[in-house]
């Protein structure tokens, strides 16, 4: 993306720079987030993608301000696989995911947050677009610049954090899945397309990105390198968290950083990809893409591990310790509350994390 219109400077200069302070108040800063108090938070970095990365977002912009969200950029439903399909940019959606979970809790954040959810009910083509999606593709081709498109969407919603696309080009899943085809339960086929891997029937033995050898976006690799902590999951295992193990820059950066690593598992399987998959198979496949990749602490909710020394087993491959935590809603449904999982990363940052000066 190259194309650059000079309206949009007119639009930096009249964007607001700073928090007025009051109730429902202008966003704080140019790159989204509060007002950064150097050396009194863990720079925190946080990977997946959909509602996952939506839950993680919302537990640590409770704790951090310091956060910065990496995203993939392989969906094709919808939406954002609509406007891929169009107008061949990123898929926005799972970045107006993230971006809606960085807002705030005050009458400003919470109005943007619904602004960029919400969608179009019609009888014509804007059926079921998202107003954020056609606003961060809008900026995209005014800006000609993917992630300075982003952090003014993130100013203008006042977002606690910042938002990034782990790769600047479109990217197509694809699995190798055995018995999709019920009638023939011992083959291995391809399944293309992450809504289609998401919900396909059949095991999952692994997955791939086409191109397979993708660049990352820079910030993400910067932002990795730089982190004292880095979060992967929860989320869509095959579809939101493992891509972004296949993103060759994106891993070297994740087994160089000199950051801890924390493994966020789900609260249950997800029906299609991870159909009855325990806790510890989670952490199996994941070591089957990434060999090399090591972690610091494995984060599961108590309710969810029916096996704790299965997990531990598992989890010390990969040199992790187990934290086991009530991080689910009190409601029964397996998602995840943002206090108790604000909490437990926390905990997790105090207890195992390197002496830092947020302590």
């Amino acid at each position: 993306m190259t194309r650059r219109t000079p309206r949009l400077s007119r639009l930096r200069r009249v964007m607001p720079e700073g928090n007025t302070g009051g109730k429902g108040g202008r966003p704080a800063e140019a790159r989204g987030g509060r007002p950064r108090r150097r050396g009194t938070q863990p720079k925190v970095v946080a990977l997946g993608g959909g509602m996952g990365l939506s839950a993680s977002l919302a537990a640590l912009r409770r704790i951090t301000g310091d956060l910065t969200a990496v995203v993939t950029v392989a969906d094709d439903g919808g939406s954002s696989g609509r406007l891929r399909d169009e107008l061949g940019v990123l898929p926005p959606g799972d970045l107006r995911k993230a971006l809606a979970a960085l807002c705030g809790d005050d009458d400003w954040g919470q109005t943007w947050a619904r602004v960029i959810q919400h969608r179009f009910q019609s009888k014509g083509d804007l059926h079921e677009h998202a107003v954020g999606n056609l606003l961060i593709v809008a900026l995209w081709e005014q800006l000609g610049d993917h992630v300075q498109a982003l952090d003014l969407v993130g100013r203008l919603l006042g977002a606690q954090g910042r938002v990034l696309p782990m790769s600047a080009v479109p990217l197509e899943l694809q699995a190798l899945v055995k018995g999709h085809d019920p009638d023939r339960p011992d083959e291995v086929e391809t399944v293309r397309g992450q809504a289609t891997v998401a919900l396909t029937p059949g095991e999952v033995q692994s997955v791939h990105l086409v191109p397979n050898d993708p660049p990352a976006v820079p910030e993400a690799v910067e932002a990795v390198l730089d982190a004292d902590w880095v979060v992967l999951g929860p989320g869509s295992w095959f579809s939101s968290v493992i891509p972004h193990l296949l993103v060759p820059e994106l891993l070297d950066a994740l087994t160089q950083t000199k950051a801890r690593r924390v493994l966020s598992l789900n609260l249950a399987p997800q029906p299609g990809e991870t159909e009855g998959f325990s806790p510890q198979r989670h952490l199996e496949v994941l070591g089957r893409h990434a060999p090399k990749l090591a972690l610091d602490v494995v984060l599961a909710d108590e309710a969810a591990v029916p096996d704790r020394a299965l997990l531990t087993d598992a989890a010390k491959r990969f040199g992790a310790a187990v934290e086991l935590a009530p991080v689910a809603r009190p409601d029964g449904t397996p998602r995840h509350d943002p206090e108790l999982l604000a909490a437990a990363y926390d905990r997790i940052f105090r207890m195992h994390g390197r002496i830092g000066p947020w302590r």
